[in-house]
């Protein structure tokens, strides 16, 4: 099983919590940071799992989190 990162990727926060373990023990966990709620799992590529390797277009800050425009709420269905 690959080690557990000292931060998120995405946002750099220090607070990464596992969701869920393989079914095959040692196989993958999904990894959830706890500022920006960006989901991974340990056997994705560098580019998604690692901050250095993480695509700088795609990178936030604390600042960007905080000015984020709100997402608006799915509708509900038409009958």
């Amino acid at each position: 099983m690959n080690t557990e990162p000292a931060e998120c990727p995405r946002c750099a926060y220090a607070t990464v919590a596992r969701l869920a373990t393989s079914p095959v023990p040692g196989v993958w966990d999904v990894l959830q940071c706890g500022r920006c709620l960006y989901t991974w799992r340990t056997i994705e590529p560098a580019r998604r799992t690692q901050r250095a390797a993480y695509p700088d277009n795609f990178k936030l800050t604390e600042a960007d989190i905080e000015n984020a425009i709100e997402v608006p709420t799915v509708p509900p269905l038409r009958k």
